[in-house]
């Protein structure tokens, strides 16, 4: 997967335009999956489900996202990430507003699949057109559209939670937000950077002169996302359970501790451009596993709310820049596999955010959620330890 020739000639502004455009996708995905998310409240009530059944539909949101992510790779590299995320982008508010009508429990399900395929399509060809993005600015710019896509999933949240203060239906709630994100998909696809299939999928090598082969190290890659990602479901899920149970924080105390990591995380998003410029990714990623096993750790032994609400924080600031390297880091290491590495790191880091909240409520049961907690922390030293697996092949040649 490559840039169109002759692209660059229209300068700055061609590269603005186009980073723009990246933007506007990446808060698009946010919105949708923000919005989804505050009105669920209102979907379960609305079919009068338990919390059991509510959680079959639920997997088959995380069941499709993980299909898309697998399957679109190959696809990117053949057709080009422009010629993939459009489509999907314009999909993703479509597919937002069946949810809202679903009679039944698996009518919701296989919206939801849906909404879930055309997520992780969307997620895996818009990362890839962001590494493109990135080569042709020559310095790092992959953190800010990670930091974009938390800024759109408050923004989704925020108007869900608007539409439901003033008692609208989720119907109207998907209807409106769909509608914006068409248009948001509208614009991106006005100025997208447009890419040519990989030379490896194109004519040549169909005639059998291609000979590019797999990169190596991207299904480590893939681990230190599942790592990183371990820990942001566990925050999501746990953090407040942890302030409230085992540290006797008020309510009010105890939600603070996922609000610091998700502040947290987006603010060290928007920093990390900088960071990595000026320290480059290996030192960025070890520092960042470092603060992040070391906040965990204040938050576990501090033994106080408010050193726990401190300590998620840091946990937040610690993971926020370590994703956006790591899918660097796979769709730099060769651009004619960048399609398929991003799939394969975007799906095991996907796996992670999926199995590591229940993992850690199954090992709660057993030692106690303080104890069960301590494996993220032990997860982002690992990740600290092992992230000159992020040099490429480029970078350790300059380095010689």
């Amino acid at each position: 997967m490559r840039p169109a020739p002759g692209k660059r000639q229209g300068g700055g502004r061609a590269l603005l335009r186009e980073r723009t455009a990246v933007y506007l996708l990446f808060f698009l995905a946010g919105t949708a999956t923000g919005t989804w998310t505050a009105r669920i409240p209102a979907v379960k009530e609305h079919l009068g489900l338990g919390d059991g059944q509510f959680s079959l539909a639920l997997l088959a949101i995380a069941g499709g996202a993980m299909a898309g992510m697998t399957a679109v790779g190959r696809l990117v590299d053949r057709l080009g990430s422009s010629r993939v995320m459009i489509p999907a982008a314009l999909l993703q508010g479509v597919v937002l507003v069946p949810p809202a009508y679903a009679p039944h429990l698996w009518a919701l399900a296989g919206a939801l699949l849906v909404f879930g395929i055309v997520h992780g399509i969307l997620d895996v060809a818009m990362n890839a057109n962001a590494v493109e993005v990135e080569r042709a600015y020559g310095r790092p710019i992959m953190s800010s559209f990670h930091a974009v896509y938390s800024i759109g999933g408050f923004a989704g949240a925020t108007a869900g939670s608007l539409f439901a203060h003033l008692d609208l239906s989720a119907a109207a709630t998907f209807v409106s937000v769909g509608v914006v994100v068409a248009l948001l998909a509208i614009w991106a696809a006005r100025w997208a950077l447009r890419s040519l299939p990989s030379p490896a999928d194109g004519p040549a090598s169909a005639a059998g002169s291609g000979s590019a082969e797999r990169p190596k190290g991207i299904v480590f890659l893939g681990v230190l996302a599942f790592c990183c990602l371990v820990g942001e479901g566990a925050s999501a899920d746990w953090s407040s359970v942890y302030l409230r149970e085992d540290l006797a924080a008020s309510p009010g105390l105890a939600a603070a501790g996922y609000a610091a990591f998700s502040v947290m995380m987006t603010a060290g998003r928007l920093a990390g451009d900088r960071l990595a410029a000026r320290f480059g990714a290996v030192p960025l990623v070890r520092c960042c596993g470092l603060l992040a096993a070391a906040g965990l750790g204040l938050a576990l032994l501090g033994g106080h709310p408010a050193a726990g609400v401190i300590g998620f924080g840091c946990f937040g600031a610690g993971l926020s820049c370590i994703v956006p390297q790591v899918f660097s880091a796979a769709g730099h290491r060769d651009p004619a596999f960048a399609g398929r590495a991003l799939a394969r790191v975007a799906s095991i880091g996907y796996l992670g955010m999926l199995s590591g909240p229940v993992f850690i409520g199954a090992v709660a049961e057993l030692t106690g959620l303080p104890l069960a907690l301590a494996i993220p922390a032990v997860l982002a030293a690992f990740v600290a330890l092992t992230a000159t697996a992020l040099r490429t092949r480029t970078a350790e040649t300059a380095s010689r």
